[in-house]
C-alpha cells in the first residue's frame, strides 16, 4: 500500500511517500480502503518533535489517527455484513491507502453524508460535542470562541448556537471573520485588530459565561480575562505553542 511516512522530526519535507505491506485485519478487526485521512493541527506539532512526553512516537512512523472509507475486508469473528460499508474510525496511521481498525471503533456513515465531510468529523466532531456537554452551554450563556474559523471552532459555533447561546467568535482576518458570521455567530471579532478584546467584551455584553479556547498563548490569556466570575474556561487547544 502507499503511505506517507515521517522519516525524522521536522517540517513538511520530512513526510516521504513509501510503499508498505498491506495491513491484515485480525480477530475483531476490519480493513478500511481509505478515502480521506482526518488531519488535525496537533499532528503537525508532533511531526515537528513537540510534545514527546505526551506523544511518544519515534520516526519512521505513519502519522494520523482517523479515516473515512469503505470496509474492504473483515477479520475472524467479524460479520461479513460490514463488507462494502462506508465508515469512519480512529486508527493508528491514517496517512495511508489502507488501515486496520477494530470493528468496535467503526461508525457507519449515513446516506447523504459524503466521506470528505465525515472524515473531518472523526476527531473535531467528537471533541466539539464533548466540550459543549462538559461546559454545559445553554441558552442563557454568552459564549466566546477562539479559533472560531478552524476545524473545531466552526463546529463549536454551530453547536453553541443550536443551544440558543449568544456566540461571539474570534478569528484571524476578514475572510475568516466573515465565515464565523455566516455560521451563525451573533458577532465576530478579528484578533489582528489591537482592540479585539474590547470589541468582544462589548459584543458579549460585559463578559463571557463560557470561553472555548482552541488557540492558547497570549490570545488565550486575554480571553481568560474576559471570563465572567463563576464562568467556565476551556483551554483545549494550543497551536500557538502553549496554554494560557
Amino acid at each position: 500500500m502507499r503511505a506517507a511516512q515521517v522519516t525524522r522530526f521536522g517540517g513538511p519535507e520530512v513526510l516521504v511517500p513509501v510503499e508498505l505491506p498491506d495491513p491484515v485485519p485480525g480477530r475483531g478487526e476490519v480493513l478500511i480502503e481509505v478515502a480521506y485521512a482526518d488531519t488535525i493541527f496537533v499532528e503537525a506539532q508532533v511531526r515537528s518533535g513537540w510534545g514527546r512526553e505526551y506523544f511518544p512516537v519515534t520516526p519512521p512512523y505513519v502519522p494520523g489517527g482517523g479515516v473515512s472509507g469503505t470496509v474492504g475486508a473483515v477479520g475472524p469473528e467479524v460479520p461479513e455484513s460490514w463488507l462494502g460499508r462506508r465508515v469512519v474510525s480512529f486508527v493508528q496511521g491514517s496517512y495511508a491507502s489502507r488501515a486496520v481498525a477494530a470493528v468496535s471503533s467503526l461508525t457507519p456513515v449515513p446516506e447523504g453524508l459524503d466521506l470528505l465531510t465525515a472524515a473531518a468529523l472523526v476527531h473535531d466532531g467528537v471533541t466539539a460535542a464533548g466540550l459543549i456537554e462538559l461546559t454545559a452551554v445553554s441558552a442563557d450563556d454568552r459564549v466566546l470562541i477562539l479559533g472560531a474559523s478552524g476545524g473545531m471552532g466552526t463546529l463549536l459555533v454551530q453547536l453553541a448556537r443550536s443551544r440558543g447561546a449568544r456566540v461571539v467568535g474570534a478569528a484571524r482576518g476578514p475572510e475568516k471573520v466573515a465565515l464565523v458570521r455566516e455560521l451563525g455567530a451573533s458577532a465576530a471579532v478579528d484578533v489582528t485588530d489591537g482592540g479585539w478584546a474590547e470589541g468582544a467584551r462589548e459584543a458579549l455584553g460585559g463578559a463571557a459565561d463560557v470561553v472555548l479556547d482552541g488557540v492558547g498563548g497570549q490570545l488565550g490569556g486575554v480571553a481568560f480575562g474576559l471570563t465572567a466570575d463563576g464562568g467556565r474556561f476551556s483551554a483545549h487547544g494550543a497551536p500557538s505553542g502553549g496554554s494560557p
